[in-house]
């Protein structure tokens, strides 16, 4: 499955996820963010600005607190050394409705 990354522009990309969740299918991923999390958000040790750092930080947290809630899965890829991509992956919400197979195959179950 195809993974949307957000765009380099940091202050848009919390809004951005919280706008995706509410739109994600279940298994949809996105990624919010390539580097070293840790790093890129510790002042004195990011070789980002501080504004970039505050929204990264703020993205990171939105995407916590989505997990937090249930409506998505966080997940690390390695890319390389002390290089990593930051996903979120969405997951299927109770209550959802389900498309005629998914019934079909829960009933069949």
């Amino acid at each position: 499955m195809t993974a949307h990354i957000l765009k380099n522009d940091l202050a848009a990309a919390e809004i951005t996820l919280m706008a995706w969740v509410d739109v994600a299918e279940p298994g949809a991923r996105i990624v919010y963010h390539c580097g070293f999390l840790v790093v890129d958000t510790t002042p004195n040790v990011s070789k980002l600005a501080k504004p970039e750092r505050e929204s990264l930080r703020a993205t990171a947290d939105a995407a916590y607190g989505l997990a937090e809630l249930g409506r998505i899965h966080l997940v690390q890829e390695r890319l390389g050394p002390d290089r990593f991509a930051y996903l979120a992956i969405a997951r299927p919400q109770k209550g959802a409705v389900r498309t005629a197979a998914e019934a079909q195959f829960a009933a069949a179950a």
